[in-house]
């Protein structure tokens, strides 16, 4: 229940004939109203007799229902308020609220409570799944920001369509599950990528667009490791999954950005970089210069905290060899990951920025701060995804 629901049903207690609770104690631990102490003493209109309405109906008592370890003494109430005595009940939030509510006159504040409820509750999305919102595509880092690395594409996919996105970084592990790759450590990997059937690898792509949700960026791990054969088959495997970039972090030595970027001229396919807080304008300028298709995925949040700047100066002046952003809100000075709007990345101007100017650039959510104490990872990344449609619309 959130602090709107809460104002809605003092409303109608007021609009019965009681005076609202006398109070409402907001928890210290993650600040919002979603655990609180109701205090169920209400100071009737007849004075002198408590738990009447000023019709003169009578009204049981109400419990005080008290959620977490705040609570508040009936001692430490106003003294000119005239409450019943206090009866502390485990009752859940609902509960106690419809059982007040089931005494008041009439059937409306039940129906206002269904309505207030309803409200706040996620939106389920209908058909496939949209999140280009004014030209700009919002995608979801995968399986990485739903904090399981053993995610199956399956699962990836429900989730993706769950939270209405369209698009998504997408790693390689996923799809070799889904090819049968070898699991065991010091299994032959790279013979077993000589024999995949790039048709198997369609059928990933067609159930993923099928479904609603491009692959347009796709995320590997340790490329530059690779052998030659390897670095052609990733490649190949983007080009089959409907990829227009592969993406991988960046490295300080230029002969891995010389060699990989070779690969990426001969593919014709970008490699977008990806920085951190140490990653300064300067380390992927030097990437650029060694290859046509060596492209930035500019992390904001980490572009800020290391930095101490705005990315947008960057973005204005190589736009074109952006593949993608990753949307992150962090503070300045190494600052730590944020809920969004609580930092200091400028998330909404980047967005609008993008917007505007008509660049091919998705918006790549990568969610990395911690949840708040009675949320869940996909709550808050809808949230996060609600930030941004909020801002570009």
């Amino acid at each position: 229940m959130n602090e709107k629901m809460l104002h809605g049903i003092m409303a109608c207690f007021t609009q019965a004939g009681y005076q609202p609770p006398t109070m409402l104690a907001r928890n210290e631990q993650n600040d919002s109203f979603g655990g609180v102490t109701i205090w169920a003493g209400f100071a009737a209109h007849s004075v002198g007799v408590e738990n009447t309405l000023s019709s003169g109906q009578q009204l049981p008592k109400l419990p005080v229902m008290s959620i977490g370890r705040q609570h508040i003494p009936a001692a430490k109430l106003n003294s000119k308020d005239k409450s019943p005595s206090v009866i502390r009940l485990p009752h859940t939030r609902r509960d106690f609220t419809k059982w007040s509510l089931a005494t008041l006159a009439g059937a409306s504040a039940l129906s206002l409570l269904d309505e207030l409820e309803a409200a706040e509750a996620p939106v389920q999305v209908t058909g496939k799944p949209n999140s280009k919102v004014a030209g700009v595509q919002l995608g979801l880092n995968v399986p990485y920001s739903f904090g399981n690395p053993l995610m199956s594409g399956d699962d990836i996919l429900k989730n993706c369509v769950q939270l209405g996105l369209s698009a998504v970084e997408l790693r390689t592990q996923p799809v070799e599950a889904f090819l049968g790759a070898p699991t065991a450590k010091d299994a032959p990997l790279e013979q077993w990528q000589k024999s995949v059937s790039m048709d198997r690898v369609a059928e990933f792509r067609a159930k993923y667009e099928t479904a609603g949700v491009l692959i347009e960026i796709v995320k590997v791990d340790g490329v530059f490791k690779m052998t030659d054969a390897e670095l052609d088959y990733v490649f190949t495997l983007a080009k089959a999954l409907g990829g227009r970039a592969i993406s991988t972090e960046i490295s300080t030595k230029d002969e891995d950005l010389k060699r990989l970027g070779q690969f990426a001229d001969k593919h014709q396919f970008w490699v977008g970089y990806h920085g951190h807080a140490t990653t300064t304008p300067e380390h992927w300028e030097r990437a650029f210069s060694f290859a046509k298709y060596n492209g930035a995925n500019v992390d904001l949040g980490h572009f800020v905290a290391g930095n101490n700047v705005s990315p947008v100066a960057f973005l204005k002046q190589h736009h074109d060899r952006i593949t993608h952003v990753h949307v992150k809100d962090r503070k300045l000075q190494n600052g730590p990951n944020t809920p969004f709007g609580e930092g200091d990345t400028p998330i909404a101007e980047v967005l609008r920025l993008i917007r505007d100017n008509k660049w091919n650039i998705q918006a790549t959510i990568e969610f990395e701060y911690k949840f708040p104490s009675g949320s869940d990872r996909m709550t808050e990344i809808a949230r996060a995804l609600r930030y941004c449609r909020d801002a570009l619309a």
